[in-house]
């Protein structure tokens, strides 16, 4: 029996009538590897926040009345060896975190959205970011690689979570013990106090505002590097968070001195995992560990809630800093997928990676060779840029 048609279409914007909030929710839904960043609330934040040089193209797939794939794409041109490329990625880059592919499509039907995909928008390059679903559970993609000049499939992080048990009402164990103790002894001494939060739309506007100053004075600030140190990315958090507030998706754990915040967490609540999201202290107080403390909060107010788990949501491949290493259960990886496409672009820029990979080891082993014996390590063969934790 033949696999029955599909109905293509394409969109603007999340903001059309073609995306019906209801169909959108029932395909997450499908999904299981869905999180909060797939939410049509965060995406269409984050359309609203695009730069003027980037176009949002949305490729909707229909099997009868069933919606069976949403991908918002965005297109833009970047520079690669100084040489301009069209590059597709999924909407959310560089801010979203870990998302899952909302596509539940046979090999036939996922062939023929990469058709669909390269007649819209031809590219040199498509890549998706921070696919937490592995290679042999994602079929839609796997079908892509054999239509592709060249392709990679790497991780891009390894996410240390946390299974909540009822093993959190004891004390934690280990070095880690000694350091929640310093910790809470600094936070008693000084007279600062915990919050738990759970904002909705009318004071998720100045909880942001708040948090925004302390992430502004921190060192993320200083470095630009942070989720408000933009216009735009203020916009987008803005937005974003005050829809998950409104969903009661959002949660916060504040250190407050005198009624001021002087250290914070932020996450996303969602299916019982409570994903870490961005966190920032005033330099002033740097020595309390204010960030251990309230990651510990995190765990305890899930013991209190019935949550499942603890995630961080992105951190660093090599050399992350993140506290929940030091409490973690497990690990999620985040994977990179890049299809380089037959065109001339697609096929220069896939032999450059090809090249690069070839030449890269030897030339990380002459450095190491020619290197002083003092002079630190280099950093791992395929570390991935620095992507600091929020």
């Amino acid at each position: 029996m033949s696999t029955p048609a599909l109905r293509w279409a394409w969109c603007t914007s999340l903001d059309s009538e073609d995306v019906a909030p209801l169909d959108y929710e029932a395909l997450c839904q499908r999904i299981p590897e869905a999180t909060p960043f797939n939410n049509l609330a965060w995406l269409r934040a984050a359309e609203h926040a695009l730069p003027s040089d980037t176009t949002l193209h949305v490729l909707l797939g229909w099997q009868g009345e069933h919606l069976c794939l949403c991908l918002p794409l965005i297109c833009r041109r970047e520079r690669f060896a100084g040489l301009p490329f069209t590059v597709v990625r999924h909407l959310g880059y560089p801010l979203a975190d870990r998302i899952a592919l909302l596509a539940s499509l046979d090999d036939q039907h996922a062939r023929q959205a990469l058709g669909v995909i390269r007649r819209r928008l031809p590219h040199a390059l498509l890549q998706l970011n921070e696919l937490a679903t592995p290679r042999d559970r994602q079929p839609a993609l796997t079908a892509w690689l054999p239509l592709s000049s060249t392709f990679e499939h790497r991780i891009s992080c390894r996410v240390p979570v946390h299974r909540i048990s009822e093993d959190d009402r004891q004390e934690v164990s280990g070095d880690p013990r000694y350091k929640l103790r310093r910790a809470r002894k600094r936070i008693a001494a000084c007279g600062a106090q915990v919050r738990r939060l759970t904002p909705d739309a009318s004071n998720m506007g100045p909880i942001l505002e708040a948090i925004a100053e302390v992430e502004a004075v921190s060192w993320k600030g200083d470095e630009g590097v942070g989720i408000f140190s933009e216009a735009r990315h203020r916009h987008w958090m803005s937005e974003a968070f005050t829809a998950l507030a409104a969903q009661g998706q959002v949660r916060v754990v504040l250190l407050e001195l005198a009624g001021r915040c002087i250290s914070y967490r932020l996450g996303l609540l969602a299916q019982g995992r409570l994903y870490d999201y961005n966190l920032a202290f005033l330099p002033q107080y740097a020595d309390l560990g204010s960030g251990r403390v309230l990651l510990d909060e995190w765990i305890r107010w899930g013991l209190d809630d019935g949550w499942l788990w603890i995630d961080a949501s992105r951190v660093s491949l090599d050399n992350s800093s993140h506290q929940l290493h030091e409490r973690m259960t497990g690990q999620r990886e985040h994977w990179r997928w890049s299809f380089y496409s037959w065109r001339p672009s697609g096929i220069c820029l896939g032999l450059g990676l090809r090249l690069w990979q070839h030449l890269k080891p030897r030339l990380n082993a002459w450095r190491a060779r020619h290197r002083p014996a003092n002079a630190p390590a280099m950093e791992h063969e395929h570390a991935s840029p620095p992507h600091r934790q929020r």
